[in-house]
């Protein structure tokens, strides 16, 4: 079966990766995933994910601090970021906004939401 196209998950938390990976691989994704912020950095430079599904919250660099440095590295500033966090709070949606996120879900999220977004940016 050919993959609908790679996905970078980054998320510290091994039961979110398990299942989102799960639900992802089922739909024909290519899934690879990282523990952190800043293995998650050095899998986007290493793999150049069109899709990276980035936790806001974690050990050694956050989501935003990640993002950041996507954005400002012109070789990678076209990947679709999506965060997928539990911070929900408007001041967390505006600095999400102001590193460039281009979507933000708080978890729990609708599986179907992020796969109408990965099928969007993916070109489907």
């Amino acid at each position: 079966m050919t993959s609908k196209g790679l996905v970078l998950l980054v998320d510290d938390e091994p039961n979110i990766r398990e299942t989102i990976s799960f639900i992802l691989e089922m739909e024909g994704y290519e899934v690879k995933t990282a523990v952190n912020g800043r293995d998650g950095l050095a899998r986007i430079r290493e793999l150049r994910p069109r899709v990276v599904l980035l936790d806001a919250m974690m050990p050694e660099m956050d989501g935003f601090e990640v993002c950041r440095m996507v954005r400002a590295d012109a070789e990678l500033a076209s990947t679709t970021i999506i965060m997928l966090t539990a911070m929900g709070q408007k001041v967390d949606r505006e600095r999400a906004e102001a590193v460039g996120v281009d979507h933000y879900l708080t978890k729990p999220f609708d599986d179907e939401e992020v796969l109408g977004l990965l099928e969007a940016a993916f070109g489907r």
